[in-house]
């Protein structure tokens, strides 16, 4: 199985992709809005079909990308059915199957967290993913949403620590840069739900928590209710609509060659190679093309207009990706890197 586990650093958002290497077909777990182009990029570049989009809950401290990731690439979108949620193509009962090629998840029922919650187990694999149901030793909060500690004891107890001791359990979220966990390390190491916690002690350990609520709860639970769909005045992440433009998984605007050569008259060529490179002899270049060492750009950048797209050049396409990041940092809103190089 092809796996990533990305992270959103503001609310420290666990985001998984998992994939069958034969068919190329793939499911993405719990994506971020703000982060959908990154997420796209990612399949892109791994040459993968996006089926469908789950969210293990209706999430309150971030916007679900579900939405976008439809808009984009024409996915499903699931939820549990109990989430309440709207706007889903497939809502899931306890024991429902999604399936991408060869892979296997299984739906299961987990509320405590909220009453919707549901943890996707992939069995094959020995892999579980738990949302909010089960941090790594930790626990969701139960104080909004429906939530329930008693419901959340039980789920983990019965649902999750049933499962077999080596199953890797990955959770929606970790504050301490913790990646995973497997059953026998919480259910002998967790706090809160290892195996000598009592429910009435768990019970009255959540209930008495007293957190603030997540800083987004008053845009996100709306927003997560209608499956991420962007709604009016919605701050929708856009890539740039002056040409054929991607932003790759490293973070680089990429034009394509194709475009930059029917359109090479309206356009600024900087090349980025060093003096001494050009003084060793001649290499193939785009006529007309500005020559700033990528050692000074940052320095020189300000001799470039700013009135056409600028394109940034090196042999490979590696320096002039760099070239590309450093000029979108300096304010250029029209720059992109040539992918390939000028030996492409």
């Amino acid at each position: 199985m092809i796996f990533r586990q990305l992270f959103e650093h503001e609310t420290w958002t666990y985001t998984y992709l998992l994939a069958d290497p034969d068919s190329r077909k793939a499911v993405l777990i719990d994506c971020v809005f703000e982060r959908h182009i990154r997420d796209l990029a990612m399949i892109r570049e791994l040459d993968l079909s996006l089926e469908t989009v789950l969210d293990t809950h209706a999430h309150a401290d971030h916007v679900t990308g579900a939405g976008l990731m439809r808009l984009a690439t024409g996915c499903q979108i699931a939820i549990s059915r109990a989430s309440g949620a709207t706007g889903a193509d497939r809502y899931l009962d306890d024991g429902d199957t999604v399936s991408a090629g060869s892979l296997k998840l299984e739906a299961r029922s987990t509320p405590g967290h909220t009453g919707g919650c549901m943890t996707f187990v992939a069995e094959a694999q020995a892999m579980a993913f738990t949302g909010d149901t089960l941090l790594i030793r930790g626990a969701g909060r139960t104080d909004f949403q429906q939530g329930d500690p008693a419901s959340l004891f039980r789920s983990v107890r019965e649902r999750i620590f049933t499962l077999p001791d080596e199953f890797a359990l990955y959770p929606g979220h970790d504050y301490n840069g913790r990646t995973s966990t497997t059953v026998a390390e919480e259910r002998t190491h967790n706090p809160r739900l290892g195996e000598g916690i009592r429910e009435e002690d768990f019970v009255g350990y959540m209930d008495n928590l007293d957190l603030p609520h997540p800083k987004r709860l008053a845009a996100a639970v709306p927003a997560n209710m209608r499956c991420g769909a962007p709604g009016d005045g919605a701050l929708v992440p856009a890539a740039p609509d002056w040409g054929p433009v991607v932003r790759t998984f490293a973070g680089v605007l990429e034009i394509d060659p194709e475009w930059v050569h029917q359109h090479r008259d309206a356009l600024t060529f900087v090349e980025v190679r060093e003096a001494a490179e050009l003084d060793a002899g001649p290499l193939p270049s785009i006529e007309g093309a500005v020559n700033i060492p990528l050692s000074v750009l940052l320095d020189r950048h300000s001799e470039l207009p700013t009135t056409r797209p600028v394109i940034t050049l090196c042999p490979a396409g590696a320096r002039s990706g760099q070239a590309a990041l450093i000029l979108e940092k300096a304010g250029f809103e029209r720059v992109a890197n040539l992918p390939g190089g000028l030996f492409q």
